[in-house]
């Protein structure tokens, strides 16, 4: 790999090459990332902990068989133990990931989106700091109660685009995920995928509980929100996702999310 400057550049590692979640003497471990040191894509994995993805700077995109997550500012995405999933992260993000052992607190049992409060973003970032070969003190296994249980009471968010398996929803998912401007109709799709439009407008339904009109906005809305994150201007983000003008986009995100994206982003 060849560097602007011409020199050649340090390879990427994987993330988790640096994170040590073999750690019996604490029931929740806390690391920081800097994506701009690691490989962007963390492919289909899993683990025994539970995770919550924080992102600081930037945004994560979190995909599983059943949703596709983004991560906003004041939110994390929680993953529970045992769910496979797969990460890619923006090249200027950084993360904080916090893992939680099995039975540790009463945590959703589901992939969710969920609020994070200013005082429980301080102390899973605090409790980054603790070196990772030390064992725990009093006072930070006092800070992890606390962290749990303030955890727990945290509201979910619907920040999330649901997801399928079923191949078809799956390649339609895939194409407007690759190209979100596109605009093709709830019949074009269906000849696309070689189905009736009734067919496919109920597959869509049973599949992910949104009808194909509203799951496109939420789409819509997931992929803003990783754009924005990025750096993205909203006059970029929303000639990249086929809307009129900034201003048409500007009235779904508020619409959706009560605020306008300048105001979000800046909160």
């Amino acid at each position: 790999m060849i560097s602007k400057s011409g020199q050649i550049a340090k390879p990427l590692r994987p993330c988790y090459d640096d994170i040590n979640l073999d750690r019996p003497d604490s029931p929740a471990v806390s690391v920081r990332l800097n994506f701009s040191e690691y490989e962007a894509e963390v492919p289909r994995h899993q683990h025994e902990q539970g995770q919550l993805i924080l992102a600081l700077h930037g945004a994560v995109t979190c995909r599983t068989e059943n949703g596709i997550w983004i991560v906003p500012p004041d939110c994390g995405v929680w993953i529970p133990g045992g769910v496979p999933h797969s990460n890619q992260a923006t090249s200027n993000a950084r993360l904080a990931y916090l893992f939680v052992q099995p039975g540790a607190a009463k945590l959703p049992q589901e992939c969710c989106t969920l609020s994070v409060s200013p005082m429980l973003r301080e102390m899973i970032l605090r409790l980054a700091d603790v070196p990772v070969n030390s064992a725990p003190d009093d006072h930070t296994r006092r800070m992890v109660r606390v962290l749990l249980d303030e955890l727990a009471q945290m509201p979910i968010q619907g920040l999330d685009l649901p997801a399928s398996s079923h191949p078809k929803i799956a390649a339609i998912t895939d194409a407007l995920m690759a190209e979100p401007s596109d605009r093709r109709t709830l019949v074009d799709w269906a000849a696309h995928v070689a189905m009736s439009e009734r067919s496919l407008k109920r597959l869509m339904v049973q599949e992910t509980g949104l009808t194909f009109g509203r799951w496109r906005r939420q789409l819509h809305l997931v992929v803003a929100l990783r754009e924005l994150a990025s750096g993205a201007t909203v006059q970029r983000v929303s000639s990249d996702l086929g809307y009129e003008s900034p201003t048409a986009f500007i009235v779904m995100f508020k619409k959706a999310l009560g605020t306008t994206p300048t105001r979000y982003f800046s909160s």
